[in-house]
């Protein structure tokens, strides 16, 4: 994958504090770091990583985030630029088969990571499903690398980065924005072959009503680049960042909430438990919506445009469209689990209830589709040697009432249909139980609504739609991670640390030519 050469602004003598420990704040961090800045970074938890966690009871250890490594080869460009390879940290394996399929009517299915087997696999679910899963693979593949290679990796975050003759030989792409559901349906009937095909949405918390045709590049980032495992869990990747960011010298203060963001002519003092620090810039993987409203003071964001008119920022945020929350089940589980492979959904044969339970009329959907991550089945190191490591994940509707009691039923539900649709029982099996729910986003991470991921890619929020990397209104004041360019999912966080600090060294140069005149 090609690289524009960075810039060689230097950022000696450049002081930048980074708001929030996630994956977007320790690229950034070390990106910054790297071109000479001072950077400390403030964590109001006592491990980095943000959602993307660690959780240890006696033998098991559970991610508690992210738990796919999708996009290879964005990795390997992280690393690259500081000198190393991901074999430097972890080891990494290719599953196969990619995942297993429940549906709810009694079929399942293993999905193959080798595209002429899954070929196979479609053409026994519908007659032409070979040639047409072959097709959509190339219209995948194609839509990858508009979208990669002359947008996310471009770094066109702004309205204006559009007006290029790159940009007018991509319209094409303007093909891909209507919804994934109208767009899949021109390829395959068979609703289990469209299912297929879109599950995937759920990593960047959409449905396929609401999310542009354009993402059926993650079809490609599938099948066409695999699905893989580091050793360790995801959290042998955030160990790694981290020590990456701490080789470039990045402070990091864990432990330490930020309480204040303070504007001032030449900088911006954090506000902080230990007392306030000034800093020449300051970067925010927090959430931009809690950013704006508790740490900033008053009206200090500029505003945004709704539609055709302009609003402030609490109008801003209370019309985006929230990616969903997620009810989470971690499990330490007695005996071997046979019945599933390292990733595994279960599906109901019409999913749009439940999507409709997200995003129209938000509530506990009452026939979830839901995802099973059990990671001991590749690697041994997270569970006992006479148990098995268990996460199930139910997206959700963000701001939903989530009582104990709430959460105890879905618990029960959850448990019931595992036992009814992948046959297996668990009830009498559970050595270690832990939860998290819309509550624990909302307050362990300061989600917008409790949201488990931010914003939905919505055509609304892609693209220059998306909220940008400066803070509008606010000088010297950035914002990184899934919320803004270029959006969810961990290989994205990581192009949002290296483009944001792009634009810090930007408006430093900027600023050296200013102050030169």
């Amino acid at each position: 994958m090609s690289k524009t050469p960075s810039t060689t602004t230097s950022l000696a003598g450049t002081s930048i504090g980074i708001v929030g420990a996630g994956i977007g704040g320790l690229a950034a961090a070390a990106y910054l770091a790297r071109d000479g800045a001072d950077v400390t970074v403030y964590e109001q938890r006592s491990q980095v990583g943000g959602v993307a966690g660690k959780l240890v009871d006696g033998e098991f250890q559970f991610d508690t985030g992210p738990s796919w490594y999708l996009m290879p080869e964005l990795f390997e460009r992280f690393f690259e630029d500081f000198g190393h390879d991901p074999s430097d940290f972890y080891e990494l394996e290719r599953l196969d088969p990619n995942y297993r399929v429940y549906w709810k009517d009694g079929d399942s299915v293993d999905v193959p990571a080798d595209p002429d087997q899954a070929a196979k696999l479609f053409e026994s679910y519908e007659p032409g499903g070979r040639e047409a899963f072959e097709r959509y693979l190339d219209q995948a593949e194609e839509a990858y690398e508009i979208g990669m290679n002359r947008f996310v990796l471009a770094n066109r975050w702004r309205f204006r980065d559009y007006v290029s003759a790159d940009v007018a030989r991509s319209g094409k792409g303007l093909s891909f924005l209507g919804n994934m559901d109208e767009h899949v349906a021109e390829y395959f009937d068979h609703p289990k072959l469209q299912q297929l095909v879109q599950y995937t949405l759920v990593f960047l918390g959409g449905s396929p009503y609401n999310t542009p045709a354009l993402y059926t590049l993650m079809s490609h980032v599938d099948y066409g680049l695999g699905v893989y495992y580091p050793q360790g869990g995801m959290w042998s990747f955030i160990e790694a960042i981290e020590s990456v960011a701490r080789e470039q010298g990045v402070e990091i203060r864990t432990d330490t909430p930020v309480t204040g963001l303070k504007p001032y002519g030449s900088g911006v003092t954090v506000e902080h438990r230990g007392g306030p620090t000034s800093h020449d810039r300051v970067v925010n993987n927090a959430p931009p919506a809690h950013v704006e409203r508790d740490l900033l003071p008053d009206g200090a964001a500029g505003s945004r445009p709704i539609g055709r008119l302009m609003g402030d920022s609490n109008e801003y945020w209370d019309g985006r469209t929230l990616a969903p929350s997620a009810f989470m089940l971690y499990l330490g589980i007695d005996g071997e689990l046979p019945e599933f492979e390292h990733h595994t959904l279960v599906l109901p044969t019409d999913w749009s209830g439940h999507f409709e339970a997200i995003f129209d009329e938000p509530g506990w959907p009452d026939d979830p589709a839901y995802y099973v991550n059990v990671p001991s089945r590749t690697d041994p190191s997270v569970a006992p040697d006479d148990a098995e490591t268990m996460v199930v994940l139910v997206p959700i509707a963000a701001e939903l009432a989530d009582d104990p009691e709430q959460r105890q039923q879905y618990r029960d539900d959850v448990l019931d249909s595992l036992a009814e649709h992948a046959d297996v029982d668990l009830r009498d099996r559970i050595r270690v139980e832990h939860t998290a729910c819309v509550t624990d986003y909302k307050v362990q991470f300061n989600k917008l609504g409790g949201t488990a991921l931010g914003l939905a890619h919505t055509l609304e929020q892609t693209g220059p739609l998306r909220p940008g990397f400066k803070v509008p209104g606010v000088e010297r004041t950035y914002y990184v991670g899934g919320d803004v360019n270029p959006g969810i999912g961990v290989p994205m966080c990581l192009l949002s640390g290296e483009h944001v600090a792009e634009v810090v060294r930007g408006d430093v140069a900027d600023q050296g030519l200013l102050d030169a005149v």
